[in-house]
């Protein structure tokens, strides 16, 4: 089996096919669900956020496998396969894991350094193995990109070569002036609920606006986090909750409006933009971080309103300045690949080497049981020491073999190696294909506990 990843993100398609490929939560799961029913795959996640689309899977056949998983993002995803083909880029095997390892870095994000990505990662190896489709492979993987991406973030100064989106969006609003000076005392408004809203609600915080009011489709939702902004020994912000309802009327009054909710269509409309417009005389800045966009583009071209979104983002952050901490992270990515790779390939001969060591005990037992039959009157103590030298034999002539055979496996192209040891020893499949399901139920319980 060898790891495959097939996507789209915004350094290899534009914002307006990222819009319509989104994929909703109920659809990522469906979407996991029919690529373990597809022939090549057998272990499946998704990454997914407002500017990437990822599926990972562990398959048998490249070029099947290449073929299915782009077939089955453009059935769910909504874009015809003709269209999406050509904004698609295929990771395969090592290559794979030095992309994942990259994008937990924040090497791969529109914001280069954001540590937003983290998270979710995390939350698309908890889906993963909640549907049972993240397996032994992808289980490893996606732990160690999330060890790798805060092993980045501890060791080297990425997080001086970008800020989260929100930051970033927030600078741009306020068009070179400092952020804190920009925000101070301003009525923010903040649509959604979900992870990067509450990111944008405790950064317009942590700027000093004076009051934050929060709408989503849920109110419950918005309520627990107006109640986490104004918890003791939080920010002291004052906020509120409002109904979607009352959004129309929020324009009105508020100074600043990040949106990101996970609608389909737009959640302002250019009318609704023009209508609060006439009934108030201060500019108003539109942030839209959502993708599909919440915020209809013409507002930009309204007097008084200045709207950042998606697209814009992207375009300023490719002219961004790239730290020199960059370097060390790839290094760190280079290194990682490498040590992941070299673990992958050591821990498939494992079984085997159990297998042998298995079939090794037995061969053991069947002698030691046959001279027990030839000589009956050797006492306890004789058996035991007899017992006990055939075994040291049967191990000393394993041991070398087995080290060895472990350390030439973890080397690249080391895979055929258990292949070789299987036939020299003819051992039998299914006493290897045993240990191999035992290892991975041991390892879906362990994993699973760790997220």
């Amino acid at each position: 089996m060898s790891l495959l990843v097939v996507g789209l993100s915004h350094r290899s398609a534009p914002v307006s096919v990222l819009e319509r490929a989104s994929l909703a939560p109920d659809t990522r799961a469906k979407l996991l669900q029919d690529t373990l029913a597809a022939e090549p795959a057998v272990e499946g996640a998704v990454l997914a956020t407002c500017n990437r689309i990822e599926l990972y899977a562990d398959v048998d056949k490249f070029h099947a496998g290449v073929a299915e998983l782009s077939t089955l993002l453009a059935q769910h995803s909504g874009v015809g396969l003709e269209e999406l083909t050509p904004y698609l880029y295929v990771h395969y095997e090592d290559r794979a894991v030095h992309h994942l390892f990259s994008v937990a870095c924040g090497l791969d994000s529109m914001v280069v350094g954001e540590g937003q990505i983290l998270g979710q990662i995390k939350d698309a190896l908890a889906i993963g193995q909640e549907l049972h489709t993240a397996g032994r492979l992808l289980n490893d993987l996606f732990q160690q990109a999330l060890r790798v991406g805060k092993r980045a973030h501890s060791e080297t100064g990425i997080d001086r070569a970008g800020q989260s989106l929100v930051t970033f969006g927030l600078e741009r609003l306020a068009e070179g002036a400092d952020v804190n000076a920009w925000a101070a005392g301003k009525r923010a408004l903040v649509i959604g609920a979900g992870s990067m809203s509450s990111l944008a609600a405790a950064t317009l915080a942590r700027a000093g606006v004076a009051e934050i009011v929060i709408a989503n489709r849920t109110t419950a939702r918005a309520e627990r986090l107006v109640q986490i902004l104004t918890e003791p020994g939080g920010t002291g912000v004052a906020a509120g909750a409002v109904e979607m309802a009352a959004v129309g009327d929020e324009l009105t009054r508020a100074d600043v409006v990040v949106s990101c909710t996970g609608a389909t269509g737009l959640v302002l409309t250019g009318e609704a933009v023009e209508k609060a417009m006439t009934d108030r005389t201060a500019p108003l800045a539109l942030l839209d971080l959502a993708m599909p966009r919440d915020i209809d583009a013409a507002a930009h071209r309204m007097p008084g309103v200045r709207l950042v979104d998606i697209e814009s983002l992207a375009e300023a952050s490719a002219d961004a300045p790239m730290a020199a901490d960059v370097d060390q992270v790839r290094a760190i990515v280079s290194d990682e690949v490498a040590a992941f790779g070299a673990a992958q390939r050591a821990a498939h001969i494992t079984p085997t080497v159990v297998a042998l060591r298995t079939m090794a005990a037995d061969v053991v037992a069947g002698e030691v049981a046959r001279l027990e039959g030839r000589l009956p009157d050797l006492d306890e103590r004789q058996r035991a020491e007899i017992t006990q030298t055939v075994r040291r034999v049967v191990d000393k002539l394993l041991h070398a073999p087995t080290v060895r055979v472990k350390q030439l496996a973890s080397e690249p192209g080391g895979a055929g190696y258990a292949d070789a040891l299987r036939t020299l020893f003819d051992l039998d499949p299914e006493t290897v294909a045993s240990v191999s399901r035992a290892d991975l139920n041991d390892a879906d319980v362990k994993n699973r506990g760790r997220v």
